[in-house]
């Protein structure tokens, strides 16, 4: 029942943060005329407030961990490399699901070359590092390893995607395929948490997966086009393969990419899941010693009791040691 408590607590928490962390970003933004970087803003406001409210919860649940440990983030010597292996499932994942569009020539690119461009490149790239940090420290950070306490792995996965669905249900443009397309990436992320313990390998694949899509390809990154500033792209052709004005997570195409980023994943992460998720192994059991036989104890006894018996023996050589001078060899 704690763990459920901590869970609906985090929860709670997290739907406050982003309220109050989006309302102190656009006064802060308009304050200072920081208009474009107000999405960064909120995000890192966001993050602060993550943090702060879930060491909280943690302190109360009289457990002691360290603020990484709390946000999912635990100190390890292969985080970057799992970082940089969910960044390259991710990307790969947007280059599958773009490239039926690109081989149809269904794509239509508009370049922007400005100075401004480039400037809003730099702070939109910057957005989708800090963004997807933070939604994966609300969605499968702290809460998630709450409920999975509470309701064990399967059912906390499936609970909290179907969450992760629902709320980018109010994003521009969602549709019902685009709804159940997120709930699917919601169970690939989780699962990436599940084969390595840490939020590394979920925070790369998120944030590349939406970076290759607004930034490189300059499609539509779940209904929002803010980020596409120097390359901007129209899809054209079927809802199944191009998603429509929500962009390729719209598409029913990109729902098999995703279960073959999937199968990917699970093949990639067998030494992370060996070293992170596995406990370890202690010794235990009971000592095995079994006693030695009554005939070989009593033998033991009377030989000990037995008084020891001492003889010797003189060892003769097979050749003569000394000899003569007569026996000297004659010529």
């Amino acid at each position: 029942m704690l763990q459920l408590a901590l869970f609906i607590t985090a929860g709670a928490w997290f739907l406050a943060s982003q309220a109050i962390a989006a309302q102190a970003a656009r006064g802060l933004s308009v304050r200072l005329n920081l208009l474009p970087e107000r999405p960064l803003l909120a995000a890192l406001f966001f993050i602060f407030l993550l943090a702060l409210g879930f060491s909280i919860l943690q302190g109360l649940s009289r457990r002691r961990a360290t603020l990484r440990e709390v946000l999912g983030l635990p100190q390890r010597p292969t985080a970057l490399r799992e970082w940089t292996l969910g960044a390259a499932i991710g990307w790969g994942g947007i280059v599958l699901a773009v490239l039926p569009m690109a081989l149809a020539g269904t794509l239509q690119f508009t370049f922007w070359t400005t100075t401004r461009s480039f400037w809003l490149l730099l702070v939109n790239l910057l957005t989708l590092v800090v963004a997807a940090l933070a939604e994966e420290i609300a969605f499968r950070g702290y809460p998630y390893r709450r409920l999975i306490e509470a309701i064990g792995p399967v059912a906390a996965t499936i609970l909290l995607s179907l969450f992760f669905g629902f709320l980018h249900a109010l994003n521009p443009n969602a549709t019902l395929t685009s709804v159940l397309v997120t709930i699917l990436a919601g169970i690939v992320l989780s699962v990436a948490w599940l084969r390595t313990h840490g939020l590394w390998l979920p925070w790369g694949l998120h944030f590349a997966w939406n970076a290759s899509m607004g930034l490189l390809f300059g499609l539509p990154v779940s209904g929002m086009t803010d980020f596409s500033t120097v390359v901007q792209t129209r899809a054209f052709g079927h809802l199944s393969l191009t998603g429509g004005d929500y962009g390729p997570e719209g598409a029913i195409f990109t729902a098999v990419v995703l279960l073959i980023a999937l199968a990917v994943l699970v093949s990639v992460t067998r030494d992370y899941a060996w070293n992170y998720t596995h406990p370890p192994i202690v010794a235990g059991g009971y000592p095995v010693e079994p006693a030695p036989p009554a005939a070989h104890v009593a033998m033991e006894q009377q030989a000990n009791a037995a008084p020891a018996a001492v003889s010797l023996v003189q060892i003769l050589p097979t050749t003569p040691q000394s000899r003569s001078v007569e026996d000297e060899p004659k010529p």
